[in-house]
């Protein structure tokens, strides 16, 4: 158990400092952005920003990782997922939420005095699918709404995606998707303060944001605990295997990326198992090789499209 802790810790604390690589998109250009804000539920107002065309067959929220940042969503820094909207897709990234979880918290950190609680899935949930609405992007078969993310908003997808019947589709791509395993709410602290030290805003606080590791919140938030929630919807978990694949990286990015990509690889097996068990739609895009990087998900992304997985 103890290697497993320690091992817990070493990637979750490496997590926000992952070297990315720019992915591969499409050969055609996405149609022209559209930037607007929605209210964000007592945090600053939210950035929107999304690619969408008529006749596209499904709206996509995505979710971006630990680091957000506030200029533009990480997928748009460093892939070209926007360009699905040419073909059928439309791409919705909500910016910011930097190591919140995309989630609604106790109270604002108290370890770098935030000015503010996070109300990321009041602001998602509440705010950004109803403007989606208003601007007729319920689109397809259902009218309900793709959601996905990387890493941590991986985890965040399919909890949001869980709770909300106006989505149908959750994608994780390297998402740590048992937060009940040894040692991961432990490393979820430390990856908490790490990315809020880095960013310069000083260390976020866990216990703000679900309480003390005994808290029921943790469990609320745990994807494998919420699976149940899941039935009559299409999900999707996509991994790499650790190893290094068709996109170069230096040193530091294969010691971190390595091991954070292998437990996320075993914690999407395991869910995978566990929805079979409990009868939910699932598929799943295990490559042989692939780091905890963009490159990658960018791959992930386009594959699903390929094969079909937004369709309703």
């Amino acid at each position: 158990m103890m290697k497993r802790l320690m091992a817990a810790f070493v990637a979750l604390a490496a997590m926000s400092s992952v070297a990315v690589v720019v992915g591969s998109g499409t050969a055609s250009a996405a149609p022209r952005v559209q930037q607007y804000f929605i209210d964000g539920c007592g945090m600053p107002a939210v950035k929107v920003r999304m690619w969408t065309k008529p006749g596209n067959y499904k709206t996509v929220i995505a979710l971006d990782g630990l680091r957000a940042t506030n200029d533009v969503s990480g997928w748009e820094h460093n892939t070209r997922i926007q360009d699905m909207a040419d073909s059928g897709v439309n791409v919705v990234e909500p910016i910011g939420g930097l190591a919140s979880f995309y989630s609604d918290w106790n109270a604002p950190s108290n370890f770098n005095n935030q000015p503010y609680r996070y109300r990321w899935s009041c602001a998602i949930n509440q705010r950004l699918i109803p403007e989606l609405d208003r601007r007729g992007l319920a689109v397809g078969r259902t009218g309900k709404y793709a959601i996905m993310g990387i890493s941590m908003g991986g985890n965040s997808a399919m909890v949001i995606g869980a709770n909300n019947p106006r989505i149908d589709h959750m994608f994780s791509m390297s998402g740590y998707l048992n937060l009940s395993a040894p040692g991961m709410r432990e490393a979820i602290r430390i990856a908490l303060l790490d990315a809020g030290i880095e960013a310069g805003v000083g260390p976020f606080n866990s216990d703000s944001m679900w309480g003390p590791p005994t808290s029921v919140r943790w469990l609320e938030n745990d994807p494998f605990v919420q699976i149940g929630k899941m039935r009559g919807k299409k999900v999707r978990v996509a991994s790499g295997s650790g190893l290094q694949g068709r996109f170069p990286t230096d040193f530091l990015g294969l010691i971190q990326g390595a091991p954070l990509e292998a437990l996320s690889l075993a914690q999407s097996r395991a869910f995978q198992v566990q929805a079979l068990v409990n009868g939910v739609q699932i598929t799943s895009d295990f490559p042989s090789t692939g780091l905890h990087a963009w490159g990658y998900w960018s791959d992930m992304v386009f594959r699903a499209k390929n094969q079909g997985w937004f369709r309703d």
